[in-house]
């Protein structure tokens, strides 16, 4: 590593150098994909040097990689239906944020999902039909126009079965009616018929409000907070999230036994068993509204597909990043949208099988 970068932390000495490649031996350091280190490092080479695969056995933290996602990604049988790859409920949207139920229902579909649902506000239902057309719907009661009541949640609880993955939060705002909506759905169903949860955004901003909620909430569930959300569900700050992103994703996800996502610049991906994969991905056109929206539909729609939680979730991260770097070589960072990474989505899946993706 440059002089100077802890190769665990990324943290730098004042006078660490700026690299323009850093050739690593033997395996990948976290701290070359953290900032500050990874500016520090340029581009980073693994250099093999004959480090016998026994001794690297107990290691839990690994790279995403391209082969690692092509080995998970869903088979496609000919003889398949549209209950072949899974049915997703979607509950998003309200006034304010009417196009992150629009990002997220196109994540999961782009992702393979046999049947996407969306459940949203009665009001905006028409709005989002216009452009939704292979989706379906189930509109909620309103508390007042585009807010999703709190009496609804009955509606929820006697869809929810019927499907594999229920994904919670993107845009959902944070009025009182809406905190209690989210509330009696994250708790009220039965843990035998709960599906697989996919939580964001606002499901992760109520939850950071109860005490031990992880206690309550059902054990098959991932969470994809950004790190202002991850700051409030550890109740620290953003600046120690950032600066501890691996350590603070990996304790949170085995002391709450729940897979979680910590996104951003090199995004994290931990496991309750400990496990955690890092991306290889950093790329600032991802800083934009709604790219979040697209990655929590995109874990929903492979969660749905039948992969484990854990896979899902790396295999969603590594779908979502080579999208955006399709997107970047094509028109550059500045300025991409997070709808430019629906279309690409299902060109990265077709040359993840044929082997010509990159990372």
């Amino acid at each position: 590593v440059p002089s100077g970068l802890d190769s665990d932390t990324g943290a730098v000495d004042p006078s660490c150098p700026f690299a323009d490649a850093t050739i690593t031996l033997g395996y990948p350091k976290p701290g070359l994909f953290n900032f500050p280190g990874a500016d520090r490092a340029g581009r980073v080479i693994i250099a093999d040097i004959g480090i016998p695969p026994s001794l690297a056995e107990n290691i839990k933290t690994e790279l995403i990689t391209e082969d690692w996602a092509r080995a998970v990604l869903p088979k496609r049988p000919a003889s398949a239906n549209k209950g072949t790859f899974g049915r997703v409920l979607v509950v998003a949207g309200s006034i304010n944020y009417i196009g992150a139920a629009y990002l997220a229902c196109m994540g999961a579909a782009r992702a393979g999902a046999g049947l996407v649902t969306l459940s949203t506000a009665l009001s905006l239902q028409a709005i989002l039909a216009a452009k939704l057309t292979e989706v379906t719907y189930a509109s909620l009661p309103e508390a007042e126009t585009g807010v999703i009541a709190a009496e609804a949640a009955p509606v929820l609880q006697q869809l929810a079965p019927g499907y594999q993955v229920l994904l919670v939060g993107c845009g959902l705002g944070q009025k009182a009616q809406v905190v209690e909506f989210i509330k009696s759905v994250l708790f009220g169903l039965p843990p035998h018929s709960a599906p697989t949860f996919v939580l964001d955004a606002d499901a992760l901003n109520t939850l950071a409000q109860i005490s031990n909620w992880w206690q309550k909430l059902p054990q098959d569930a991932i969470l994809t907070p950004h790190p202002g959300e991850m700051a409030r569900l550890v109740h620290s700050s953003v600046e120690e999230v950032q600066r501890q992103r691996l350590e603070i994703a990996r304790k949170s996800a085995v002391e709450w036994q729940k897979v979680v996502v910590l996104k951003g610049a090199y995004t994290v991906v931990a496991a309750s068993d400990g496990r955690a994969a890092i991306s290889q991905v950093a790329n600032p056109g991802l800083a934009s509204a709604g790219t979040g929206d697209v990655l929590t539909g995109v874990i929903a729609g492979l969660a749905a597909q039948g992969l484990s939680l854990y896979d899902a979730a790396v295999c969603g991260v590594y779908l979502h990043g080579q999208a955006a770097e399709m997107v970047r070589w094509e028109m550059g960072d500045a300025g991409m949208l997070a709808s430019d990474l629906l279309p690409v989505l299902p060109k990265v899946i077709m040359k993840l099988k044929q082997g010509e993706v990159g990372l």
